[in-house]
């Protein structure tokens, strides 16, 4: 990286701004302890990061970070860290590594790349990604001619949302979300975690709102930190969800709680989706749901009467029963009853910062079509998906997979059915692993190559779609720890290796970085004053719709499509169609799974700061029916599935605050690599018990939560 960085030619540090931190200079930079990417102000004190606060300047920190953007620090300093290349040397999986060069290292990676795409094309390479700096290996891997490109992310967490939104809106939900949360006076969470699943904005704006006296219902089997918030929780029945949708909808539209005149003028499909949702009631949706009708009737009221002021969330992991498309639409579809698209307290017109590509960036060769699903499955699929590669390495439809690289992404604890995942590795003629700790997925790579932490380095420039459009960089903090390397670097030098070097037409990250600000327009000053401030804004677009405007959608008709004529010409369900879920036997409860406010997926397994607060995860089962199987709180179990697979032992929490058909667990504990010294065997490993997914027909994604598991004590 050289010894002359960005912030040492600055006039003068930045001086603190925070009480009681001591001597130092402040450094601005992104966080990457979740996906989020909030503005990071780093305390940096003889060499070393001594504290981490939000930037006031960013508009996804404000001043703040959460638990885990605070913690950071533990990930930078994390002793189980890899520091240095590694090279496979005894059978796959069996952990026999040797310590190599950077220079052996990168040469095996880009033989092992070039032989298989030699021997049989291009297309039977794939790359799986996670992580801002995935950016310089897509480029890698578009420059070699493979479309085999993904983030798990998709099709394992939220595409089903944003498909369902543009079936219905033209549009997907973005990211973050274009909820106007701060200006809503009612607002519904289905199985929405906002608190726990801790994106900092989506909180602050969460609690600003409460604060102002928003009206909260959450539709959740258990009682969420959301629903201690609530003035309706509603206990749902797993796996109804769209039932209580449509029922929501027919209260709606048989009482008249809903705009004729907006509806006429911006809607298409009204009347067949009037007809459809007329079977819902609130009697027939009770059977269902377990929902009192009275309760049904209450909180679509609540809705109705706040429009276009109030909104239904429309979550972020949604991959559940298989449905999900569909009920991410009936989400949308309810939304479009409340008249809410491009109004205060519903859903703002985002806008962003465009930046170009630099002038020197040549365009990427032809390929073929993405390997990740066989012709015409998924038709609505907007990204590739990660299981669809997976699934073409194991039967060679549409194309065989020959050699993977994962970047940053634990493919073992991420792709539902684990098993599924080594075989499927075991396949490869080459696996390169690229990630900052041990996962368990460099247990099985070829190569192991290791990144610094975001502290320690530069990544693309950040410029989201957002109510404040803004510029952010991401830049080193602190020097690499060990002989570990920014990603960044390792593309460009299998670039040189792979004759590729003219898609990265720059000597340094700052090269790279001035050269997209300088195509992009940015001055000289602007450009200081990123370094120095971390992030430049730009005067927001209009946010909002004028009352009474028109809407002018991106969808064929330019309305909202309560009806999808897209749809039926597929063969899919038009309007969303509640069918009943499958139902746990005697014995067995359905697995429900979500996050930790201080722990990201698996990624903060290991980190000590934030195993201070959160150190184990528990397995959620109601009192009652713990009395009855003679456990209680403390307890711990082995949990078993319907197919035989364990996780455990796992601490049992009895409580309350959920339903006796289900269990609940924190996802990303119960890491088997031993290396890992915190995370290895500590709590369960949810994923080890989703042998089973449903894949969406619509868009490929896989939903998780139709695995049962039994419990059985275990003395420990």
């Amino acid at each position: 990286m050289g010894s002359s960085l960005p912030w040492e030619n600055l006039e003068t540090p930045l001086e603190s701004q925070e009480a009681g931190l001591g001597q130092g200079s402040i450094i601005p930079t992104v966080c990457e302890m979740c996906f989020w990417k909030c503005g990071v102000h780093a305390r940096v004190h003889d060499g070393k990061v001594v504290a981490l606060t939000g930037n006031p300047d960013h508009p996804l920190s404000r001043g703040r970070l959460c638990p885990r953007g605070v913690g950071g620090i533990g990930s930078l300093y994390d002793p189980d860290r890899l520091s240095e290349p590694l090279i496979r040397v005894g059978e796959r999986g069996s952990q026999e590594f040797r310590v190599a060069t950077w220079e052996e290292a990168l040469d095996r990676t880009a033989e092992g790349l070039r032989k298989v795409a030699d021997q049989y094309g291009p297309e039977s390479l794939a790359l799986f990604y996670h992580g801002a700096g995935g950016s310089f290996f897509k480029t890698l891997f578009k420059g070699m001619g493979t479309a085999n490109i993904a983030a798990p992310s998709y099709a394992q967490c939220r595409g089903p949302r944003d498909v369902g939104f543009e079936l219905t809106f033209g549009e997907g939900a973005g990211s973050p979300e274009i909820a106007d949360v701060p200006n809503a006076r009612v607002m519904a969470l289905i199985g929405t975690h906002l608190g726990e699943n801790m994106h900092n904005t989506s909180v602050q704006d969460f609690s600003a709102a409460l604060g102002k006296g928003m009206r909260l219902i959450t539709v959740d089997p258990r009682y969420s930190v959301a629903a201690g918030k609530s003035k309706y929780w509603l206990p749902i029945k797993p796996g109804t969800d769209i039932a209580l949708l449509l029922g929501w909808a027919n209260v709606i539209i048989r009482e008249g709680w809903y705009d004729a005149a907006y509806i006429e003028k911006n809607a298409v499909g009204f009347d067949k989706f009037r007809a459809e949702v007329a079977k819902y009631t609130p009697e027939a949706v009770y059977i269902e749901t377990g929902i009192k009708p009275e309760q049904l009737i209450a909180t679509a009221r609540e809705l109705a009467q706040a429009a276009p002021h109030s909104l239904v969330h429309p979550g972020r992991r949604v991959t559940w029963y298989g449905d999900d498309t569909q009920r991410c639409r009936a989400v949308a579809l309810v939304n479009g009853l409340l008249g809410n698209w491009g109004q205060p307290g519903g859903f703002y017109m985002s806008s962003s910062i465009p930046l170009k590509q630099a002038e020197n960036q040549p365009p990427v060769p032809e390929h073929q079509a993405a390997s990740d699903r066989p012709a015409g499955s998924y038709p609505y699929a907007g990204s590739v998906l990660a299981n669809g590669l997976r699934e073409a390495t194991l039967t060679g439809d549409p194309n065989e997979l020959k050699a993977w690289m994962v970047y940053g992404t634990n493919l073992p604890m991420v792709l539902p059915d684990p098993r599924k995942t080594l075989a499927a590795i075991q396949k490869l003629d080459f696996m390169v692993a690229i990630d900052i700790l041990p996962m368990e997925i460099t247990g099985w790579a070829d190569v192991v190559l290791p990144e610094c932490t975001y502290l320690e380095r530069h990544d693309d420039l950040i410029a989201p779609w957002y109510r404040e459009p803004y510029v952010a960089l991401r830049q080193p903090v602190v020097e690499p720890m060990g002989n570990s390397k920014p990603g960044w670097w390792m593309a460009k030098e299998l670039g040189k290796r792979l004759g590729l070097e003219q898609h990265f037409p720059w000597e340094t990250a700052n090269d790279m970085i001035g050269d997209r600000l300088n195509a992009s327009g940015f001055s000289a000053a602007q450009q200081a004053n990123l370094y120095k401030k971390g992030v430049i804004l730009k005067q927001a677009d209009p946010m909002y719709l004028p009352a009474g405007a028109p809407l002018d959608l991106a969808t064929p008709s330019g309305k909202i499509e309560f009806w999808s004529q897209q749809l039926a010409d597929t063969g899919f369900d038009p309007v969303p169609v509640y069918r009943r879920p499958e139902q746990p036997g005697p014995g067995t409860f359905r697995l429900l799974t979500g996050r930790s406010p201080v722990h990201t997926f698996g990624r903060t397994a290991n980190n000590s700061r934030l195993l201070d607060q959160y150190p184990e995860n528990e397995v959620w089962l109601n009192r009652a029916t713990a009395v009855d199987m003679g456990l209680r709180s403390g307890d711990r179990v082995m949990m078993k599935n319907q197919d035989g697979a364990e996780t455990g032992p796992v601490k049992v929490k009895a409580t309350e605050r959920i339903r006796g058909d289900c269990v609940y667990m924190v996802h990303g504990f119960g890491h088997k690599d031993p290396r890992m010294r915190r995370a290895h065997n500590n709590g369960g490993d949810d994923n080890a018990l989703t042998t089973r997914y449903k894949v969406d027909p619509i868009m490929g994604a896989t939903g998780y939560s139709v695995n049962f598991v039994s419990l059985e004590k275990v003395e420990v």
